[in-house]
């Protein structure tokens, strides 16, 4: 192969490296604005087939495709922990979520019912008759990150097959192949070409024509909220979905279980390294108990084992690469001179970056009010519900938060009070199944998923009316 050869195909191909030591994984393709034309251009011929294609075949291939993947549970866990963050027990944890959600996904495909409605309650339309039915909108752009390569590729097309749709794939560049290997077992089943399509490629290059296409019906992203807001702005007129991250606070009342609190707080915190829109970053403590729980949460976070991610005692692997570890060490520094305690941690080595916990952050650091997206939380400490409602609320996030408390009425007031898209009582705001609705308020972004969700917004009703004279 000549120089000019291997240049050409280093430019229309991407690396995929492994975090924890930078060896090659494997190579996808480095799509160009000529590919994402024509993937469109098939989509959208190959929604007039998806409209129609029959509930028990959509059904039928959703089933096909979580029977192949439970088959394949270690090897799709082993390309997940691979090419991205994850430690082989959290990702095997993602494979079997993953199966449930296709199998939420082809029961959503038999639910997509409409209703009748009554005309006859409007004066003059008494011989009037009609319903309205659950109708797909089109071709679906997916775009997903790369903390969940596999379970969040499900729930953008799981639902999309489900409800008829034709979607376009492009997961996140640093950890494509999981998607890939998911489409390809889509590829052996019935569902006919060009209702699935993978599309790899640097955002930068393919992202604005991928959603600013008026064939492109609607955009279903989950990412960073300055990449989100940019698409928002380009998308124009269509449906839209974002996750945009947050900054998950956690309250624990005096009335609490502590050890209850301890371990689901910790596990929340420090899940994939941080990395993870529902990540404890705040967590509000009562001044009572403050002290006996930030001595035995720190003493937690030094337990956690960080290290390879196919040891399986390891707890906590890597960032996704030395520029995301810089940048929470950028946020920690931030922090620090402007006054913050730093309790543990602190430590970056290459792309790995030590379970961190601060105490005494000013409203003035960035990390106070912005997502981290890295093993770093904050103790803060509180003396009345008021108080800690308007720090909860404090920041332009609400995704999801996490109460503490053996009181049920204080649980009932405190979950009302707090701004966010769902609240977790007697968990952290790092819990989530794949059949609720989940999504955020305010900078968190539009719009709701979870399988059931997820395939409404990927539909629209359409009424239909009988004048029956």
């Amino acid at each position: 192969m000549s120089t000019r050869e291997q240049s050409s195909l280093q430019r229309h191909h991407i690396s995929v490296v492994d975090p924890q030591d930078g060896s090659l994984v494997g190579k996808v393709p480095s799509a160009r604005e000529s590919d994402v034309r024509e993937a469109i251009e098939r989509a959208s011929e190959a929604f007039e087939i998806a409209r129609t294609l029959p509930a028990h075949v959509r059904m039928s291939v959703l089933n096909q495709v979580a029977d192949a993947l439970q088959q394949q549970h270690e090897e799709f866990a082993t390309l997940i922990a691979r090419e991205g963050i994850k430690t082989i027990r959290e990702a095997r944890k993602e494979v079997t979520r993953c199966v449930d959600t296709l199998r939420l996904s082809a029961e959503e495909a038999r639910r997509l019912n409409g209703e009748t409605i009554a005309f006859d309650q409007a004066p003059g339309s008494d011989n009037r008759f009609g319903y309205f039915r659950r109708v797909p909108i089109g071709v679906i752009a997916a775009i997903t990150p790369f903390n969940d390569p596999l379970n969040l590729v499900a729930h953008k097309i799981g639902p999309a097959i489900a409800a008829g749709n034709s979607v376009i794939l492009k997961p996140h560049s640093e950890t494509p192949l999981v998607a890939k290997r998911l489409v390809d077992l889509f590829a052996q089943t019935e569902l006919p070409a060009g209702i699935l399509q993978l599309i790899t490629g640097r955002g930068a290059v393919i992202g604005d024509i991928l959603v600013s296409d008026p064939r492109v019906r609607m955009v279903s992203f989950t990412g960073g909220r300055e990449v989100g807001e940019k698409i928002i702005q380009q998308a124009g007129l269509k449906k839209l979905a974002m996750e945009l991250g947050s900054n998950c606070p956690a309250i624990v009342m005096p009335d609490a279980d502590m050890d209850l609190a301890l371990n689901a707080t910790v596990s929340g915190a420090f899940w994939a390294a941080g990395q993870n829109c529902l990540h404890v970053q705040r967590i509000y403590i009562h001044q009572s108990i403050y002290q006996a729980f930030s001595k035995q949460f720190c003493q937690l976070a030094r337990a956690i084992r960080v290290g390879n991610k196919f040891d399986e005692n390891t707890d906590m692997g890597p960032m996704i690469n030395e520029r995301a570890a810089q940048k929470v060490q950028s946020m920690v520094a931030d922090a620090l001179q402007k006054g913050a305690t730093l309790l543990c941690g602190g430590e970056r080595r290459g792309c790995f970056y030590q379970p961190t916990v601060l105490a005494d952050v000013g409203d003035d650091c960035v990390i106070a009010s912005e997502e981290v997206f890295g093993p770093v939380t904050l103790l803060v400490p509180f003396s009345s519900t008021e108080e800690v409602v308007a720090k909860a609320n404090g920041v332009d996030y609400g995704l999801q938060a996490g109460i503490f408390t053996s009181n049920l009425d204080a649980a009932f007031r405190l979950a009302d009070d707090l701004d966010c898209g769902g609240v977790m009582i007697n968990d952290s705001s790092d819990y989530r199944i794949d059949a609720m609705p989940f999504g955020g308020v305010k900078g968190s972004g539009l719009g709701r998923e979870g399988v059931r969700h997820a395939a409404l917004e990927m539909t629209e009703a359409k009424t239909y009316c009988f004048n029956l004279r």
